[in-house]
């Protein structure tokens, strides 16, 4: 990384500009603005009753509707963009050619061919680009990884995901690239592996193009199998992860306000001769659940402490431009095997 994550006496190094105030935008200023060595300089939105509301919460602040304007501001050296996804690219260029580190709300933009121009311009003028996939940073994925990494699992078999509520409908991409984008970032970080070939299907019930509800199930080298259910559409919310291992399993419902992680000593077993095999006699094993004690950090704390830490000792963002854009190569792929009903898809994955 280059200079402009260092701090010049008591000068916070992390000194942000927010590009959008409706949704996420409140949450990426408030850590940035609780977190010691952070601030936020600026806050540009088009409404101006988001930019009243920033301003009354933090009156300090410049605010803009000009997304030029924020740029020109000396003073930041982090711009976080918390827009449609088909403003990423546009904005998060723009804010790299100006100079400044940038941080852009999932999925990092509308295409592989935007992300790789994106990449490109970061790392020909050293500057961070990092994407908000902020459950990579929450306690319980965490946990979930040092379980995996520790054997505890024993060989992962299956990563089973829903995750649907009702509304939060996207204008410019699908079910998803707005749901499923979360499970996409949560493999890409426990797993080594990445897949191989993509499966999906979905429909739009609302008179246009955008799919509301999806099915995607990923193929991995290894006989892990990954399947995510998206959907706008559902009377409740459900945040619900099953991972499956050959020793252990985990449930994971990130809904859940204190054991958002359960571990099972459950699973089958199959007889170890030839002829157990032949036969397929399984035994089950029926076992404790133990559900571990998490850190309390807010997920978007940790990310910012991240940033910070990457802006001042020169690192590299966990989740940079490259992870980026292997999951919206991803997404790409999937949309293209919903057009052609489900038929499975060969990932690729050169940068």
């Amino acid at each position: 990384m280059n200079d402009h994550g260092k701090a010049t006496g008591a000068e916070p190094a992390l000194r942000a500009g927010v590009i959008g105030y409706g949704y996420w935008g409140p949450n990426l200023a408030r850590n940035f603005m609780e977190t010691p060595g952070c601030t936020v300089i600026g806050v540009c939105d088009q409404k101006e009753s988001n930019l009243a509301r920033a301003k009354s919460r933090y009156p300090s602040i410049f605010t803009t509707t000009d997304s030029g304007a924020l740029l020109a501001q000396p003073g930041i050296n982090l711009v976080a963009i918390s827009t449609p996804v088909s403003t990423h690219h546009k904005l998060a260029l723009a804010a790299l050619r100006a100079g400044k580190n940038v941080l852009v709300e999932k999925p990092l933009a509308s295409s592989s061919t935007e992300c790789k121009d994106l990449i490109r311009e970061a790392e020909s003028r050293n500057l961070l680009l990092a994407v908000d996939h902020t459950f990579v940073f929450t306690p319980a994925v965490r946990k979930i990884k040092q379980l995996i990494e520790a054997g505890e699992l024993g060989d992962v078999t299956y990563y089973d995901s829903t995750r649907i509520n009702l509304g939060m409908f996207q204008h410019d991409v699908n079910v998803l690239w707005d749901l499923a984008v979360h499970d996409l970032a949560i493999l890409d970080y426990l797993f080594d592996e990445k897949p191989t070939s993509v499966s999906a299907t979905g429909i739009s019930h609302l008179g246009n193009d955008i799919e509301n509800i999806a099915f995607m199930t990923l193929f991995y080298p290894t006989p892990l199998i990954a399947h995510i259910n998206v959907n706008w559409m559902s009377p409740v919310k459900v945040r619900h992860t099953l991972i499956g291992g050959s020793r252990k399993m985990i449930v994971y419902d990130d809904i859940e306000p204190t054991e958002k992680v359960k571990i099972y000593d459950k699973g089958i077993e199959i007889a170890d001769t030839v002829e157990g095999v032949y036969q397929l006699k399984v035994s089950y094993r029926l076992g404790d659940m133990l559900a571990p004690n998490l850190d309390l950090t807010e997920a978007l704390k940790a990310e910012t402490l991240h940033l910070l830490d990457c802006l001042q000792n020169h690192k590299h963002p966990l989740v940079n431009g490259k992870t980026g854009m292997r999951i919206v190569k991803i997404l790409e792929t999937a949309s293209r095997s919903i057009r052609n009903m489900g038929k499975t898809e060969r990932l690729d994955h050169t940068p």
